[in-house]
């Protein structure tokens, strides 16, 4: 458990809660015993809970995996009340830990964020962690340059993999970003003593927030789409061409196998006996072969 305070305000931070941990909580704090419950509960839905003494928030944010090269939810379990604001995640979140020890470090910092309620506190925090989803997309978009550049570079058959991976990434930023608005909406619309209504217009700016990040999702969803038709058209034209080439090389060959045949059998064939025969049958399928290639061109399939 981490803690940092400012005048009548404090934030616990927990990662990894234990069971000492939730005796900690229930021996300290008047929280309802359902908050306590779903805090220490695993879930993969966001959610908003209003208690007599106490709010309670589930949210996702978007992390990214290195080794995986994908997005996924790290879960953020929060509980607002009268003089407190605890966080508990299973999960390492870079930003929550930076914010963190910035107001420990730093009393002007703590003067900033720590002023006034709980709610502030938390609109701060939130604010961070849905900004720092703009590096995240700004990331998925230099992917999506890179994509393009290396299909009209004509590697294609390396993008298929490139494109599949950059397109669950934005599918999985999409599926934990989306549910996020309605838990941010429910706050502003839902009359509570712990979110005064001064703290409202900025949860909205934090909506908007999310909003923009939506729609640049979309916007390269739409593209990683496109990308992935333009690539397989290309794979399935380069595929086509090849198939031609072989087609035509086959049947090039098909009347000189023939020809070649007929001239292997043991029986007495034309010019067996002249010491030019292999020359003039070499001649024979040569000319055979130029013909079949000008009647390939004269009706236009080569």
């Amino acid at each position: 458990m981490k803690e940092v305070s400012f005048k009548k305000l404090t934030w616990f931070d927990f990662e990894n809660p234990s069971a000492d941990d939730v005796l900690y909580l229930q021996e300290n704090f008047d929280i309802h015993p359902l908050a306590i419950e779903e805090f220490i509960t695993p879930t993969m839905r966001p959610k908003a809970t209003y208690y007599h003494n106490c709010l309670f928030l589930t949210i996702h944010i978007p992390l990214y995996d290195v080794k995986l090269r994908t997005t996924y939810p790290g879960e953020l379990d929060i509980v607002i009340a009268k003089n407190y604001l605890i966080t508990g995640h299973n999960t390492s979140i870079f930003q929550l830990d930076e914010f963190f020890n910035s107001l420990v470090s730093s009393e002007g910092k703590r003067m900033l964020h720590m002023n006034k309620t709980p709610a502030h506190l938390l609109y701060s925090l939130l604010n961070i962690l849905v900004d720092s989803c703009f590096p995240k997309v700004d990331h998925v978009i230099k992917n999506l340059d890179k994509i393009e550049t290396e299909i009209f570079n004509g590697n294609e058959k390396d993008m298929v993999m490139e494109i599949s991976v950059v397109k669950r990434d934005i599918l999985n930023f999409r599926r934990t970003l989306k549910p996020q608005r309605s838990i941010l909406e429910s706050i502003i619309q839902r009359e509570c003593a712990l979110v005064p209504g001064e703290i409202r217009p900025y949860f909205q700016d934090l909506v908007g927030t999310n909003v923009r990040l939506w729609n640049t999702l979309e916007n390269a969803k739409e593209i990683i789409e496109s990308l992935e038709e333009t690539n397989n058209s290309l794979l399935s034209n380069k595929l086509d061409m090849t198939m031609k080439i072989l087609t035509i090389f086959n049947a090039i060959l098909l009347p000189l196998t023939v020809y070649s045949n007929i001239m292997s059998m043991s029986v007495n064939v034309p010019l067996h006996r002249n010491s030019s025969a292999f020359w003039v049958h070499v001649g024979i399928m040569f000319l055979v072969a130029s013909f079949t290639i000008m009647l390939f061109k004269k009706k236009r399939w080569l």
